[in-house]
């Protein structure tokens, strides 16, 4: 279980990087790169991270509870160290910011370049 979270929850920033999450694109793909660059900017802006940002700000009382109890689970023989699985969470929440921002930069800087190249025609 603990390795399952890892791998989705500290992965998703990666697969984010990586333009390998699901994107309905029926109208995406047929734009040019600077229409895909001010998609992907506002997209980040308006969602990704606002939406990151709120998910780090709920769960953080959370997870700060739990290491504050040393959680284990409940059930007879359950999982411990349910503190560490919950800490999945917040760490899934600043990568996805951190990604998030690095996106903004990232495609802030093609609109840019792209600008100065039609400046210089």
């Amino acid at each position: 279980m603990y390795l399952h979270a890892a791998v989705f929850l500290l992965g998703s920033a990666y697969t984010y990087q990586h333009n390998a999450h699901v994107r309905v694109d029926v109208f995406y793909r047929q734009f040019s790169e600077r229409k895909k660059a001010w998609v992907n900017l506002f997209g980040s802006l308006l969602f990704m991270l606002p939406v990151s940002l709120y998910i780090g700000i709920i769960c953080f009382d959370y997870v700060l509870d739990s290491w504050r109890l040393l959680e284990g689970s409940r059930e007879p023989g359950g999982l411990p160290f349910v503190y560490i699985l919950k800490s999945f969470l917040l760490l899934f929440a600043i990568s996805l910011v951190l990604q998030a921002i690095s996106d903004i930069i990232c495609q802030g800087l093609k609109l840019a370049g792209a600008q100065a190249k039609q400046e210089a025609r």
